[in-house]
């Protein structure tokens, strides 16, 4: 799709307005990139974007529309009325972004000098839209866990949930910023090359080494470059952020278990398991992506899973702060804010 309206739109619905459709977005570099595309072909991808952005704008009415009927009956809370406008100006400037990032792909000039042979979206534009996504997402979470509330560990459990909440939150963090490295390596299509692990072997050098490291890891100039441009380095960041990830996923779990576990809440337990086995499977996922070099379905699902494991780390952060702290009493408002965050997720998949 060449062009964004903030109401959206019907897509053609005859052959003579696809036609039409088409013939628009052979005008710009990507179809001078891929001249063999039917108009079946663009159809298909016609389709994902048009269902992406219409999805979109479901989830803001889905959000919207409930913050103005709980907001007139007096429902909200004084904590959660400044969080629920801001969460809903976020998602309206995601709409934005989209079509900012999806203009990258239009014009060869606003992307970086090393993608203008091989036209996709800017990486540093995807990965702003990925990350708002990722922000806003957390935020939902963490505005419907407030709202629901959490237990107070008993007398034995409230040391060991003070110490363990810190590796939570660093773990959300970590995670946050693994999925944001993983923006750049789509954005420069790194996963399809270094298809091995542990090692990574240029699949370019016919019998070059396996190595740990790469050695053109800091190929570009300016240094700061290879961290958002360089193949190797791309997909070598995003590698060592997801071992630190599953480091610290899976530490926390074995650290909770070697303290006072049964002292501590249900929630706390269950998403400090649940969170083990996410960035269990996610590890997984993500070394099947790149060993079967980037199908999509397996792409699709290594993203959910990056949100699953966001998800436990959010819950397992904000129950060990309650189970450190004074216990919170539950709202039903937090029942809207869980309820967005999934339709939020969906978005973000």
């Amino acid at each position: 799709m060449t062009d964004w309206k903030l109401t959206g739109g019907l897509p053609p619905t005859t052959r003579a307005a696809w036609e039409v459709e088409f013939a628009r977005y052979k005008q710009f570099p990507e179809w001078q990139q891929r001249q063999s595309m039917t108009l079946d072909e663009f159809k298909y991808i016609y389709a994902w974007e048009y269902g992406h952005r219409m999805l979109g704008r479901v989830v803001g009415v889905a959000f919207g529309v409930p913050l103005a009927y709980f907001w007139s009956r007096g429902r909200l809370t004084p904590y959660l009325k400044p969080r629920a406008v801001a969460l809903l100006g976020l998602g309206g400037m995601q709409g934005l972004i989209g079509w900012w990032m999806v203009r990258s792909g239009l014009n060869t000039q606003l992307l970086p000098e090393k993608q203008r042979q091989d036209i996709r979206v800017s990486p540093y534009r995807l990965a702003t839209h990925l990350t708002m996504a990722f922000v806003t997402y957390s935020g939902l979470v963490w505005c419907g866990l407030e709202q629901v509330g959490g237990q107070r560990a008993v007398k034995e459990g409230l040391a060991h949930a003070a110490r363990l909440a810190p590796i939570a939150r660093g773990t959300a963090f970590l995670t946050l910023v693994t999925a944001v490295s993983g923006a750049f390596v789509a954005g420069n299509d790194a996963g399809m090359a270094f298809n091995t692990w542990p090692y990574m072997v240029d699949d370019r050098d016919i019998g070059g080494d396996a190595t740990f490291v790469p050695p053109d890891l800091l190929a570009l100039q300016p240094l700061w470059r290879n961290a958002f441009e360089n193949t190797a380095c791309v997909q070598f960041d995003h590698r060592m952020l997801a071992y630190a990830t599953a480091l610290t996923g899976g530490g926390l779990f074995v650290a909770t278990r070697a303290g006072a576990w049964t002292m501590l809440p249900v929630a706390c337990r269950r998403f400090v398991g649940a969170g083990a086995v996410a960035v269990l499977g996610q590890a997984s996922l993500g070394i099947a992506t790149l060993l079967y070099v980037v199908p999509v379905p397996l792409a699709a699902a290594h993203q959910v899973g990056a949100l699953a494991v966001l998800t436990c780390a959010l819950g397992s952060a904000h129950s060990l702060a309650k189970a450190a702290g004074p216990a919170v009493k539950a709202t039903p408002v937090g029942r809207l804010a869980v309820a967005g965050a999934a339709v939020a997720a969906v978005a973000a998949a």
